[in-house]
């Protein structure tokens, strides 16, 4: 993933160019993606995995990079790996308990390890002491659980050969002139590593039955001086190739194709607060977030999001027309650890009595607005409005503004029960009267049905 500093770069240039793009590359419609994408649309919540060999050091993703490893010193991670307790249906179940409904994985990460069975690579998952194909009993697993796979695979590579070296290459960051970038450049060959990927991509399209989602990560604004972009992956030519080869899939927006209306289906704001969400509305995303700061699992990391911060991503997410994606960054040995699990649970009972307010809504008809201290969200086919309270009335009492002669009946979401409402003094708004107990949860949820 990402690290904070090249995603604000990335973002002026997505957001900027994104849907004011004229080219295309194909010539699906306007309502063949959107019926391309329903699934993607209504779900609103996935989980991301990043698993790989920086789970050892378990000290960020980037630890390759931050400690300016060579090969031969990350070497040991790989000859250390041995994920005896990976059970990817448990990985599944607690996905979907916690009301995810696809997942996305690291099958390689920046640090070039392929957590799956390529052929054109001995530096793979079954050559280690797990000698087993990880990508394919994730797949297994969480299709068994009906859920919708995605494959996430960084366009960067630190252990390739012929790889060029950028300002984010590990072997970069100590000494950052040209001279150094000529050396560490000399025998390398871009176009080697263009269709090492390619060949990479392919077998991830080709060997696991149908996937869903294909997130590739990343690409540099075009004013970077020494990153990478649509020329360096041969971006064009690459979407072209998972489009055959997976017709339906849904792929993001990271190849650097802004320039076309039809480059990615879908924008990725990453690790962004809520608020700076609320520009998105109207747009097709996904905002990527993390339980906690890092991505991989980290074991002395302490800035874990609480249950109520989770909940407010998600709740604002679907009220801006977007989704949520939540990252578990498993350990070395293959669990998610204990305060991943806890952050599971808490979002599986919220989701359990909530989940109504999550699928297939969106943001609310411009005509109602959100009452104090709550937030929306809105199903157009069931015409439902739900309210999300974030604060509890001490008095009671919720005013809802303006939706007199709009409401038919209002009951709380998590048990049904009926909540009585009476036309306010001045003649427009509607007083909801709430029992003095607020329900279990943190932010409880009254459902109004629309006349």
């Amino acid at each position: 993933m990402l690290r904070k500093i090249s995603f604000i770069l990335l973002l002026v240039v997505f957001t900027s160019t994104f849907v004011s793009a004229q080219k295309k590359l194909g010539n699906e419609t306007d309502a063949q993606k959107q019926e391309r994408m329903k699934w993607w649309t209504d779900a609103r919540f996935g989980m991301f995995i990043h698993w790989g060999l920086y789970s050892q050091a378990a000290r960020h993703e980037w630890v390759k990079h931050n400690e300016h490893m060579t090969n031969e010193e990350y070497q040991k991670y790989f000859d250390q790996f041995n994920p005896d307790h990976f059970d990817p249906t448990k990985w599944a179940k607690e996905a979907k308990a916690a009301g995810m409904r696809y997942a996305v994985l690291t099958t390689k990460h920046h640090e070039g390890f392929a957590m799956f069975d390529s052929k054109y690579t001995d530096y793979k998952v079954t050559n280690t002491h797990a000698k087993r194909d990880l990508v394919r009993e994730y797949v297994d697993a969480f299709r068994a659980q009906g859920m919708k796979v995605g494959f996430y695979y960084s366009l960067l590579d630190w252990h390739h050969p012929d790889y060029t070296m950028d300002d984010v290459h590990p072997l970069t960051q100590v000494d950052t002139s040209q001279a150094n970038y000529d050396r560490l450049n000399k025998g390398r060959d871009m176009a080697k590593y263009r269709q090492y990927m390619r060949n990479q991509i392919t077998e991830l399209l080709t060997n696991y039955g149908k996937i869903d989602v294909l997130w590739l990560d990343w690409s540099w604004d075009k004013g970077a001086k020494r990153g990478k972009g649509e020329d360096d992956w041969g971006s064009v030519e690459l979407l072209k190739l998972v489009r055959k080869l997976q017709p339906g899939i849904i792929v993001n927006n990271r190849l650097g194709l802004s320039e076309y209306s039809d480059g990615g289906d879908f924008m990725t704001p990453e690790q962004v607060s809520t608020k700076e969400l609320e520009p998105y509305k109207g747009k097709t995303w996904e905002t990527c977030q993390t339980f906690s700061g890092s991505w991989g699992y980290y074991r002395d990391e302490n800035s874990w999001k609480t249950h109520r911060q989770l909940l407010d991503l998600l709740i604002t997410s679907v009220s801006n027309g977007g989704n949520l994606i939540l990252n578990v960054g498993p350990t070395a040995r293959g669990e998610f650890d204990y305060r991943a699990t806890n952050a599971l649970d808490s979002m599986a009972y919220w989701m359990h009595a909530n989940d109504k307010a999550i699928y297939n809504c969106t943001y609310a008809p411009a005509e109602f607005k959100a009452p104090d201290h709550t937030k929306l969200t809105y199903n157009p086919q069931t015409k439902r409005l739900y309210v999300h309270i974030y604060d509890y009335p001490a008095d009671g009492k919720l005013i809802l503004p303006a939706y007199n002669g709009k409401v038919k009946y209002a009951q709380f979401l998590n048990d049904y029960s009926e909540l009585r409402y009476t036309t306010a003094a001045n003649g427009t708004d509607l007083e909801l009267t709430l029992p003095k107990n607020k329900p279990p949860y943190n932010i409880p949820v009254v459902e109004l049905t629309l006349q």
